[in-house]
């Protein structure tokens, strides 16, 4: 056979469609396809899955911030509408007093009475933040201690404020060993609160027991005046 004829036989058996071949390249395709189509959906849950983390986060966030604007627009309003008498400082809508001269805890109390207050009461960290930080800065020495109204006179061990209601495990600050019940000055012990650290304690521990005897300076407390 002519070799021009050879040549142009081979040509046309290798243009011969292959089912077998052309299948398997179709199972092929499919399969990248296929493939190609779960990544993209897998990285869109992804997306949807960060997406959705995002937005509940800005919401989280958001709903912190409006809470924070709403407590100090309540804290600013509360603020300005309430006042003190002259000599006495604002706080949290309650109004104190810090004496200059010393009495019994007794004595203190009855003061604070007569211009409408009692000895003060603490009942949060703010307010014990607040007082420590005034007291501290009014010390002239480190003994210069201000009543505060807590006994445990009606029972050893008992603590209440002078509204009768029992210390707060949770609200206490006591100074490292307070309260000891100390003897050596009064042999009928201590059981008096009163507080204070020079300069203002580190770590909000400032009261100590004392004889009830004893003269100090006090904290008088009363609500704010509004108007």
């Amino acid at each position: 056979m002519p070799e021009a004829s050879v040549a142009f036989t081979e040509l046309e058996n290798s243009q011969v469609y292959h089912p077998q071949a052309s299948g398997w390249r179709s199972k092929v395709t499919e399969r990248w396809r296929l493939l190609l189509l779960c990544v993209l959906l897998a990285a869109a849950v992804i997306g949807l899955c960060v997406l959705t983390s995002v937005n509940i986060k800005t919401k989280n966030n958001l709903q912190t911030v409006k809470d924070e604007r709403d407590a100090l627009w309540t804290i600013l309003t509360a603020e300005s509408c309430t006042k003190c008498e002259p000599g006495w400082d604002l706080n949290g809508g309650r109004c104190y007093y810090f004496s200059s001269d010393k009495l019994t805890w007794d004595q203190s109390r009855s003061v604070c009475k007569i211009q409408g207050a009692d000895l003060v009461q603490i009942n949060s960290v703010e307010e014990q933040w607040f007082l420590d930080n005034k007291v501290g800065g009014k010390m002239i020495h480190i003994f210069d201690w201000f009543w505060i109204g807590l006994t445990d006179s009606k029972e050893a061990g008992k603590w209440l404020w002078v509204d009768d209601s029992p210390l707060k495990t949770s609200l206490s600050f006591w100074d490292k060993t307070q309260p000891d019940n100390f003897t050596g000055e009064n042999p009928a012990g201590e059981h008096c609160a009163m507080m204070g650290a020079q300069g203002g304690a580190t770590d909000l521990k400032s009261w100590h027991d004392r004889s009830c005897n004893v003269a100090q300076r006090r904290i008088c407390e009363k609500a704010a005046k509004t108007g």
